[in-house]
C-alpha cells in the first residue's frame, strides 16, 4: 500500500448512533473497494486492517455509551434518592407538627372540661347552699 493512498475513517460525535456508524463504515469500504488501484491480495490485506480498526472503533464506541449510560442512570438514582430523602423528611415534618396540634387540641380539652367542671360544682356549691331559716328573714 503506497503512502499517499492511506484511507482515514473520521468519527463525529453527534449522537446518531451506532446506526449511523456502520452505515457510514460500510459506505466507505464499498467506495474504497471501487476506487482501489491494487491488487487483490493487498485489497483482502487493507479491508481487513480496517476491519480490524473498525472492530476496535466499535468496541470503543460501544465502551463509552455503556460508560455514559451507566454515569446518567448513577445521576438519575441519585436524583431519585434526594427527592424520596426530601419526602421523608416533609411526611416526618407534617407528623411531627400533627403531634403537636393533636397534643395542644388535647391540653386545651382540659381546660376545657376542667373549666366546665369547675362552673358545674360552683353552680351544684350555690344551690346545695340551705335556704336562710324563715326567722332571719325578717
Amino acid at each position: 500500500m503506497r503512502d499517499d493512498q492511506v484511507s482515514y475513517v473520521v468519527f463525529e460525535r453527534d449522537r446518531g448512533g451506532v446506526g449511523s456508524f456502520l452505515l457510514g463504515a460500510l459506505l466507505g469500504a464499498g467506495l474504497a473497494l471501487l476506487f482501489a488501484p491494487q491488487s487483490g491480495a493487498e485489497t483482502q490485506e487493507e479491508l481487513r486492517a480496517g476491519a480490524r480498526k473498525l472492530k476496535e472503533q466499535a468496541t470503543e464506541r460501544v465502551r463509552q455509551v455503556q460508560e455514559d449510560l451507566e454515569s446518567r442512570l448513577d445521576h438519575a438514582y441519585a436524583e431519585v434518592q434526594a427527592r424520596v430523602d426530601g419526602v421523608k423528611g416533609a411526611v416526618e415534618t407534617g407528623r411531627q407538627a400533627a403531634r403537636q396540634a393533636r397534643e395542644e387540641l388535647e391540653r386545651r380539652l382540659e381546660q376545657s372540661k376542667a373549666a366546665y367542671r369547675a362552673g358545674v360544682e360552683a353552680a351544684q356549691a350555690e344551690t346545695a347552699e340551705p335556704a336562710p331559716p324563715e326567722d332571719e328573714k325578717g
